[in-house]
């Protein structure tokens, strides 16, 4: 076989045609020495192969002892004198080497008669032949292997026959052969499936042929997935590697059993083979347990790794080189002990999943096409976990297909015992607060946003889960995957069956209650009980349910109730005042029991529901409530006193489209973080008065009924965004200051808003101001005390885009943006842009597209780097030449675009078309491109125009063209740097060689037509030698 693969069978081992394949130079060895070792080992049945037929012709090695090269376990490098002097020699220790690099080949050489130095440093004899080769050879690459090899394979260990006898070095040989051959593999696996990858990567992990010291690597996963079976593949892999081996299963259960002491002595005889070693206690084993490769399986316990792999200390007990692999299912373990060198076993694909449950259940690669139904639902239920694959598919050998139909059926509710044992394990090891944690995820939380489980189990346990969760996670029986949980079907399985066997035959007695068909039985029924905590019932489609409501009464220890997708004929005639969690969507009454009490509700939601709280009082029984959301209730009318909710963090009133009024006390709850009131569209009343240190956000975005805002009667450091978009709220008062901890105001489409208190622009954390199209804008409202002159705001980014800007509130707004760095007044019917915008330092981005009644630009700011003024066609010739002005473009970095067609005179050099060609040497020059032309309508295009450079061999290509339709000539300056960015090709300059430099716009749709192309080069950041507009002569 060209390559040898991985065996199928269970020990996992290669399957050797040659034990030992010898490498020698004929004229040297072969009636000497080699001849003597070939017929000692031949003598004590080592299946060796020697090239005693003449097969070494010519230069290049054959197929045939290629093949004998790929298919021997062991090579042996008898280095002589003229080793190297043969070409068909050194070709051989190539593919030699190449096999102990990657499929961990044993190579041991024989230094005959030679210094291992002169080899390994081709000095000597070997230095003449390899220099001859090379004067005969053209392949200097060739040669180049030859030395790399020889060096390699003369590092390696072996025998040197310098003042030894040859007898004993060839007995030497033939004992270490005979016990590397002799060592018999470990079971993998009795169907060895998906294993070669999974081994190859563990490998490149263990670094076997490094010797720089001690290299630990763990392997960990759910229980069943494979960890066991990959290490002891991976043992078998590179055994023949190390002198001792031992490999300790089930560490878990046997330190149980039989104590660390046992298992060190167990360690020790393997490695020493040696028998009955006694050693009294386990620290006297630690410190003697040296240089070897061994594996730890199914570790979970931290003394387990201290005693027998010495924990923080491995690297001073075990010699360089030494190999140490665990498994286990706690990935917390590895980390402690700091193990870098981690993997983590994934599932079976669903080809490998497939092969294997096709092996166990029929006996053949391939299941039979009569029960592929059956192979895809046993697949689909085992997520490429083997153990179930192997168990189930055991279990249905020999079976027809309506049983197997009538198990997976059973298997579905009631997982198979044998994969229940395993999978408890991890569960079993858990401490009681972590049990109940898993068991609720099992349960209920598969597919959530780790931020809600966290929520809704902080609230409902009275406990924060985060360390629970983490040792899920450490014990891989949960994972969060892109902020979800994510559970083996397996596992989950496992949880919700220890929970079934709470009562096995009534599920009223269960603790947690997930089945939409059990919750029904237990509610219509009156089953409940106060074994239950937890009950989430989650319909797949709206269904009307039909109950007496009293249910619930007997349930004392119910702490989560969550209800979705249920249209229930009444509501609850009580709820257990242990109630922690009432998340009730489509709730049918108005109101909560009256009897209800609620001093440990942490969380009430009853969104989109028929409550309207008429009796007042409920509200103030909700002492510890810290989340209330009552999204959706269109009959509420009003938010009645909240003053009993002094906990209140979350408060959740969007789309109630009939709420007309929030009580005054909502304006001082001190914990509130967020208020939510979007979409209240009736909404006419909010508190007169607000002071809510604790709150983060405000919304009330498409309150059209709201015209006037709270008074804010004191500093408010906590709150970040206000979003007021689409409000009919006409004036902010002066007080709105005092949001001290504001950084962003929205206030898009606040139509009926005539001005903006000066306090807006004296808040000291202020970052974002969007007013974008409040069309009736027109002035900032001096405070006493203070004007915009006197203003220092903190707003970086201000944007008034489709506003109606007078001449006049430009040049009161403008001073009272004095640090904004980013102004954007599109679409707004300004006509001058005043002097005053001098006075903005900071300001480096100018938008001002499609301000098609802009006459004058009057004056810019000093720092201005970016400025774009499309389709303002109303700009005068005199503003278009101050946007050309060279002083503005000189020092680099700028980016402009406006209306014109003018070439600026200051250009270096341009030409007409959409292109244009420049040589350069050393580094990219820092230019100015300027582009004259007409760039067509974007918006209705799949594909913008791009801008390219092409700089020789290497293209780079960048986006840089508008999304704005552009009807008349428009002109484009703009830093090749910034568009381009320099790293992107200098790594590929050579020295004082010239490139050339193809500046193009690309346009497949044909909307862009360039006139004038031109650059100007920046004098003072390019050293005007290293560019010409000519074609240089080229220097390599």
């Amino acid at each position: 076989m060209p390559n040898p693969t991985l065996a199928s069978s269970s020990s996992l081992a290669y399957e050797w045609t040659y034990d030992v394949f010898l490498s020698f130079r004929g004229e040297d060895t072969r009636l000497g020495f080699t001849g003597h070792l070939y017929h000692a080992l031949c003598e004590v049945g080592v299946n060796t192969f020697m090239d005693d037929q003449g097969l070494r012709k010519g230069e290049e090695i054959t197929p045939f002892l290629m093949k004998a090269i790929q298919e021997s376990r062991i090579a042996i490098v008898i280095f002589s004198e003229n080793y190297a002097s043969s070409t068909f020699c050194l070709q051989e220790l190539v593919m030699i080497m190449e096999c102990l690099k990657h499929q961990g080949r044993l190579v041991w050489p024989v230094f005959y008669k030679v210094d291992p130095s002169d080899v390994r440093h081709q000095k000597g004899s070997y230095a003449e032949a390899l220099a001859k080769h090379e004067t005969r050879i053209s392949d200097k690459d060739k040669v180049e292997k030859w030395r790399l090899a020889l060096q390699k394979a003369a590092s390696l260990s072996g025998w040197h026959s310098n003042r030894r006898y040859e007898y004993d070095i060839i007995r030497d040989i033939v004992l270490e052969v005979s016990k590397k051959i002799n060592r018999n593999p470990l079971h993998v696996a009795k169907y060895p499936v998906g294993l070669e990858s999974r081994v190859q990567k563990v490998k490149s992990l263990l670094d076997v042929e490094s010797n720089d010291g001690v290299h630990m690597v763990g392997i960990y996963g759910i229980g069943g997935i494979g960890k066991t079976t990959l290490a002891c593949a991976v043992c078998n892999f590179v055994a023949d590697q190390f002198e001792g081996l031992s490999f300790l299963s089930d560490v878990r259960e046997n330190s149980e059993k039989h104590g660390l002491v046992h298992l060190q002595e167990t360690l020790l005889s393997d490695i020493l083979e040696e028998k009955d070693i006694k050693l009294g206690n386990e620290k006297r084993g630690t410190p003697i347990i040296k240089k070897n490769s061994f594996d730890l399986d199914d570790v979970d316990k931290m003394d387990q790794l201290e005693h027998l792999a010495g924990g923080l200390h491995s690297v001073d007990w075990f010699g360089s080189g030494s190999r140490i692999i665990i498994t286990t299912r706690d990935i917390h373990l590895l980390d402690f002990y700091g193990i870098e060198r981690t993997y983590e076993v994934d599932g079976l694909n669903q080809e490998e999943a497939l092969e294997l449950f096709s092996w166990n259940a029929s006996r053949r690669k391939q299941i039979t096409p009569s029960y592929q139904e059956i192979s895809k639902r046993v697949i689909q239920y085992s997520n490429g976990l083997p153990l179930s694959l192997e168990i189930i598919g055991s279990d249905l050998f020999g079976k027809t297909v309506l049983e197997c139909k009538s198990a997976l059926d059973h298997y579905e509710t009631n997982p198979h015992d044998d994969i229940l044992k395993i999978l408890k394990v991890s569960y079993d090891g858990l401490k009681e607060y972590e049990k109940k944690i898993f068991l609720d995820m099992a349960c209920f939380f598969k597919g959530y946003e780790l931020s809600d489980v966290k929520n809704i189990l902080h609230s409902g346990r009275g406990l924060a889960p985060d360390y629970a969760i983490q040792v899920l996670i450490d014990k891989c029986l949960i994972k969060i995957v892109q902020c979800r949980v994510r559970m083996h079907n397996l596992i989950e399985n496992m949880g919700k069956q220890i929970v079934r066997q709470e009562s096995p035959t009534n599920s009223g007695e269960h603790s947690r209650l997930w089945f939409s068909k059990d919750i029904l039985r237990v509610l219509k029924n009156n089953k409940g009980s106060d074994k239950t905590e937890i009950i989430m019932l989650h319909l797949p489609k709206e269904k009307e349910v039909h109950w007496d409501g009293t249910a619930l009464e007997k349930m004392k220890n119910l702490k989560i109730l969550v209800v979705k997708n249920a249209r229930f004929s009444r509501g609850p005639s009580a709820l257990p005042e242990s109630l922690r969690v009432l998340k009730w969507c489509r709730y049918p009454e108005s109101s909560l029991p009256a009897d209800f009490d609620a001093k440990k509700l942490v969380i009430l939601d009853l969104s989109m529901s028929s409550i309207t709280f008429k009796n007042p009082m409920i509200m103030m029984k909700f002492k510890y409530l810290m989340e209330m959301k009552l999204s959706g209730c269109e009959l509420l009318k009003e938010v009645s006193d909240m003053s009993g909710a002094p906990n209140l963090k979350k408060l959740h009133l969007d789309n109630c489209k009939n709420l007309v009024e929030v009580h005054d006390s909502v304006g001082f709850l001190d914990k509130l973080e967020c208020l939510n009131l979007n979409h209240c569209t009736s909404l006419r009343v909010l508190p007169r008065g607000m002071y809510l240190t604790s709150l983060k956000t405000m919304s009330l975005r498409r309150c059209t009924s709201l015209m006037s805002f709270p008074e804010i009667l004191g500093k408010m450091e906590n709150i970040r965004y206000l979003d007021l978009i689409g409000s009919a709220i006409s004036v902010l008062p002066f007080s709105i200051g005092n949001l001290v901890g504001l950084t962003r105001l929205n206030l898009n489409k606040c139509t009926g808003l005539v001005e903006l208190p000066i306090s807006v622009f004296m808040l000291p954390k202020l970052e974002n101001l969007e007013a974008n199209y409040c069309d009736r804008l027109a002035q900032v409202q001096n405070g006493e005390g203070q004007d915009h002159e006197t203003v220092s705001s903190s707003v970086r980014d201000a944007n008034f885009n489709y506003c109606y800007l007078t001449e006049k509130f430009l040049a009161t707004l403008l001073p009272c943006l004095c640090n904004v760095t980013s102004l954007s007044l599109n679409s707004s019917n300004i006509t001058v842009l005043p002097s005053s915008i001098s006075a903005c330092l900071s300001l480096t981005e100018l938008y001002l597209n499609e301000c098609k009644e802009l006459r004058e630009i009057r004056s810019l700011p000093p720092n201005i780097k970016y400025l774009s003024a499309i389709n303002c066609k109303s700009l005068t010739s005199e503003s278009k030449e101050m946007l050309l002005n060279q002083k503005l473009h000189e020092t680099g970095g700028t980016h402009f675009k406006f209306p014109g067609s003018a070439i600026p005179s200051w250009l270096n050099y341009s030409r007409r078309g959409p292109s244009l060609r420049f040589w350069f040497r050393n580094k990219f020059p820092a230019i100015t491109l300027c582009v004259v032309g007409v760039f067509g309508s974007l918006l209705k295009c799949k594909m913008d125009p791009i801008l390219t450079a092409m700089i020789q061999a290497p293209v780079i290509t960048v986006f840089a063209a508008t999304k704005y339709s552009i009807q008349t000539n428009h002109t484009i300056l703009s830093d090749l740097l910034i568009e381009f960015g320099s790293n992107k090709f200098e790594r590929f300059l050579i020295e004082n060689k010239w490139y050339s430099a193809e500046i193009s716009f690309e346009d497949i749709y044909g909307i862009t037509d360039i006139e004038w192309m031109g650059v100007h080069v920046q004098e003072h950041k390019t050293n005007m030698a290293d560019i010409q507009f000519t074609e240089p002569k080229l220097t390599m």
